[in-house]
């Protein structure tokens, strides 16, 4: 019966082109258990070739290169995954940065070594799924040094990231409470300290409440099961859902901060907070129609109203389309949603489980629509695909990173705050605002895609300034790092001689050779034009491959 239930969904294209199931996608208790019912998180990965293998690699790991595209073709892409999800987090950031000299006094007041220890981990790591999917979640569960008022944020911040990583391919209600009871998340969303209100008029803190079901959960408006706004607009909360909900919070703080030496220990950040009863809020609290009843204690209070959110039937479609706009394409069908929010309801495991992660991100990763065939653009014409996403600056550096198997030449691996216009407009856990670099349904104004209807979220970090400060960025370090980080391209210079191979191996790499002919045949002569007489020469070769590939367009919208 499900499996029946499921082609009959799939001949539809599980969408909502021909409107029969609108119904059925405004996912109420019945609608859940409907869709739930037909299996989802069974579908496998298709069969890899070496461009699918690349294009999979930079969906859902740090770039390819060609030892990873070797295994997953030699292996498929299951084992892969399966392996991926297997393999434990490498040595703790945490350990690294104070191994490295983070922990000094001097630097207790900043932010700096957060950009060392991270550059260090995704340069280095070998757990590359699970890397990107803590990027992936850290762009929707945002925390960051900026506007965090507290010593030793830096350690706050990698604390958090040692954080996603425990619990990024476990399930999302047990995320829920870690996120929760993070004294990262509780000072940057200022929910540590928050108490009971008082008749002088002191009220309990409403951020974290807020964002947590707007940004975190649910959104502010009922979902479709494709997660797309239900008719008529309908909202998800109201402000007396936000009271209740920050009352049920009150009376958690920080473990061990001492505030007679804040420059001293800093291990409270590892630790979840604690509840002390004598601040928390006394009477009923209701949210979203839970009723959690007067004198509940504190720890209690607060799962059932975890449990409450994570029982919204937003939560599916809402975390569905935020992961496969992070990771495969920024305006993904109402089929592709529908899908991957099937297997948030049901992971096909017996029992099913609701909201287990790892089955979600192999439905992405795994979805039929996640890598679409390439179609070469007629001579002279536009190319108005529309599959996609615009590759974050971050992911761009990174590949290169990576590709080049750059070193510390000091091991202290001291990339700057690269966040800065003038660089490459972003950098791991540095997003200006709760809102990430970026929103998922960013629109840029007066555009072709503002016409058609489409968002495209990395765009609103893309202007004029962050344009140029990218491909100079580029030009300053493609030939000899900086910093003490070392680009080696003794692999690429094997190639120098041979620009077409020298070319084609990059699109593979860096792109998953989805460039078009005519794009590669203007790098190609653009290559060519430079003589290779000597080494200095044949290096300027490489070079000038690296930099047109990663500044063309085709490139920088991965596909």
């Amino acid at each position: 019966m499900a499996e029946a239930g499921l082609q009959a969904i799939d001949a539809q294209d599980v969408g909502l082109a021909d409107g029969g199931l609108k119904g059925a996608l405004v996912m109420g208790a019945v609608a859940t258990v409907a869709l739930s019912a037909c299996g989802a998180g069974a579908a496998g990965f298709e069969q890899m070739t070496s461009e699918r293998a690349a294009r999979l690699l930079n969906q859902g790991g740090l770039g390819s290169t060609q030892a990873e595209v070797d295994a997953i073709v030699a292996q498929g892409a299951d084992a892969w995954f399966d392996a991926q999800v297997a393999m434990p987090p490498g040595a703790s950031i945490w350990q690294w940065a104070i191994d490295h000299g983070y922990a000094n006094r001097a630097f207790a007041r900043s932010d700096y070594g957060l950009d060392q220890a991270m550059w260090w981990r995704l340069c280095t790591a070998q757990d590359v799924l699970r890397q990107r999917m803590v990027l992936a979640l850290s762009e929707i569960f945002v925390v960051s040094p900026l506007n965090m008022v507290a010593y030793w944020r830096q350690f706050g911040c990698i604390a958090w990231w040692e954080l996603l990583e425990r619990h990024c391919f476990g399930n999302f209600r047990d995320l829920l409470t870690h996120v929760t009871l993070s004294p990262t998340m509780g000072v940057y969303l200022s929910m540590r300290g928050s108490a009971a209100e008082t008749a002088a008029g002191r009220r309990p803190d409403e951020n974290y409440a807020r964002e947590l079901l707007q940004l975190f959960t649910i959104g502010l408006n009922r979902l479709n099961f494709d997660g797309t706004p239900a008719a008529p607009l309908t909202e998800t909360y109201d402000a007396d859902t936000i009271t209740q909900l920050a009352r049920v919070f009150t009376g958690w703080d920080v473990n061990g901060f001492n505030p007679f030496d804040p420059e001293g220990a800093f291990d409270y950040w590892r630790e979840p907070m604690t509840f002390h009863a004598d601040r928390h809020a006394v009477g009923e609290k209701r949210v979203l129609g839970v009723s959690i009843p007067d004198g509940t204690p504190g720890d209690e209070a607060l799962q059932r109203a975890l449990d409450a959110v994570f029982a919204h039937p937003n939560v599916g479609p809402f975390i569905a389309r935020q992961l496969i706009q992070r990771l495969v394409t920024s305006n993904p069908s109402s089929g592709y949603v529908i899908r991957v929010a099937m297997t948030f309801e049901n992971n096909g495991a017996t029992p099913p489980v609701r909201g287990d992660l790892a089955a979600v991100l192999r439905a992405v990763l795994a979805d039929p629509e996640a890598r679409p065939e390439k179609v070469e653009p007629a001579a002279d014409a536009v190319n108005v695909q529309t599959d996609g996403k615009l590759r974050e600056p971050l992911l761009r550096l990174l590949q290169w990173l990576r590709l080049t198997r750059a070193t510390s030449t000091d091991g202290q691996w001291n990339v700057p705050d690269v966040s800065g216009s003038e660089m490459i407009g972003q950098a791991a856990l540095r997003a200006p605002s709760v809102f990430n670099f970026f929103r998922p349904g960013y629109v840029p104004p007066n555009t072709e895609v503002a016409r058609r209807g489409l968002v495209a979220p990395e765009f609103q970090v893309t202007n004029e300034s962050t344009v140029i400060g990218y491909a100079n960025f580029l030009r300053t370090v493609l030939p000899f790092g900086g910093g003490g980080i070392l680009p080696n391209y003794e692999d690429w210079l094997l190639h120098a001689d041979d620009v077409p191979t020298l070319v084609d191996k990059l699109d593979l790499h860096l792109s998953g050779r989805m460039l078009s002919r005519a794009t590669l045949e203007t790098i190609v002569q653009g290559v060519s034009s430079i003589t290779g007489q000597s080494s200095n020469e044949r290096r300027n070769r490489v070079l000038a491959a690296f930099f047109l590939v990663m500044t063309c367009p085709e490139y920088l919208v991965q596909r």
